[in-house]
């Protein structure tokens, strides 16, 4: 009986069981399709109307198109843009003014001195020391010689003459060169780039102690008799000014010796002991000069003096005044011309003199 029972009841509990999972499932359903209904009329309200009697088309996305350009780059325009400075190709004309020097002006312009020199040998004839307030002076554009052209020249010719290369002066722009007939008008300014030719020096002659018979017609009143004898170098040099500055030309192959600062009516000292041999006026642009034969292989030239304290003959010691700077001859401004020769040959001054 009991056992009866008890399958009774198991039935009673399983039926029970099955009708609340039923009831659970339909409850799941029921939540489901309200909530797709909702959506659906939340759609319904958000799309837009269509017009009355005109059926609705199918939407679909636009066909994608592919480009091979990025148009969506681009690049900043830049305020402050730097446009790069090109050479000049063309002859400048240079007025010379205080202070100037054939250095300092080839070094404004970026250009060797000699470059210089060759482009106004008729105002300079080779020598810097020529010189002058207000010459106008032809400054080239790059390193080499600035040619006029003479009857016969040929460009072959030219080109040899200065060690240059003929495809250089036709293919520089200016010279205007006619390729067909590769020639030039005779007077014409022909610039031939990379050319050189040696110097024609002007200098005051290596004078000895002896007697040297030297022309004061050609180097100038200040040439002294020769035959003296005197005080020898130590073999050291002082500065022979105050300043220890270069100011004007430096030591260069047109240029053998340097120029130092030294205001007007500044003492000028004898670099080392020795015996004047020459005192005065020179040629060749130096103005007044004094030349020092030290003895021992040594002379030192002092250049563009305002005056003379040194006479011919003169015994000096080293540091001893022998005249006062100025800017005579062919100067711009007042200065020292200082130049050191040993036994007949320029040295740098720079080699003999203590550092500044």
């Amino acid at each position: 009986m009991f056992t009866r029972i008890l399958v009774i009841v198991s039935w009673i509990f399983a039926a029970t069981l099955v009708v609340f999972a039923g009831y659970l499932g339909w409850r799941l359903l029921a939540g489901s399709q309200q909530a797709q209904a909702s959506q659906s009329q939340i759609a319904v309200a958000q799309a837009p109307e269509q017009p009355q009697g005109e059926p609705s088309e199918p939407v679909s996305l636009p066909a994608m198109q592919l480009s091979s350009r990025v148009s969506d780059i681009y690049r900043k325009a830049l305020s402050h843009t730097l446009i790069p400075q090109r050479p000049s190709l063309e002859v400048q004309s240079y007025t010379v003014s205080t202070g100037d020097s054939v250095f300092e002006i080839a070094y404004k312009f970026k250009i060797k001195p000699e470059t210089l020199l060759w482009a106004n040998y008729d105002k300079l004839n080779d020598n810097p020391d020529t010189i002058a307030l207000g010459m106008e002076l032809s400054i080239p554009p790059v390193d080499g010689v600035y040619y006029q052209w003479a009857k016969g020249d040929t460009v072959n010719a030219v080109a040899g003459r200065f060690e240059a290369n003929v495809d250089d002066i036709l293919g520089w722009s200016e010279n205007n060169a006619d390729l067909t007939n590769p020639t030039f008008e005779e007077g014409s300014w022909v610039m031939v780039p990379g050319g050189h030719r040696e110097f024609r020096q002007w200098v005051i002659p290596v004078i000895p102690r002896g007697r040297a018979g030297v022309s004061k017609s050609v180097y100038g009143e200040g040439a002294c008799e020769g035959g003296y004898e005197g005080a020898y170098g130590t073999g050291g040099f002082i500065w022979p000014a105050g300043n220890h500055t270069l100011s004007g030309n430096d030591y260069w192959s047109g240029h053998l010796g340097i120029d130092i600062a030294a205001g007007e009516g500044a003492p000028i000292y004898a670099a080392d002991s020795g015996v004047i041999v020459f005192s005065g006026w020179a040629t060749g642009g130096y103005g007044y000069a004094v030349v020092i034969d030290h003895g021992n292989g040594y002379q030192t030239v002092y250049a563009h003096m305002s005056q003379i304290a040194a006479s011919c003959g003169r015994s000096v010691g080293q540091g001893g005044t022998i005249g006062y700077a100025g800017s005579t001859g062919n100067s711009t401004g007042a200065h020292l011309h200082f130049e050191v020769r040993y036994e007949g040959g320029f040295i740098n001054p720079y080699y003999a003199l203590p550092a500044p």
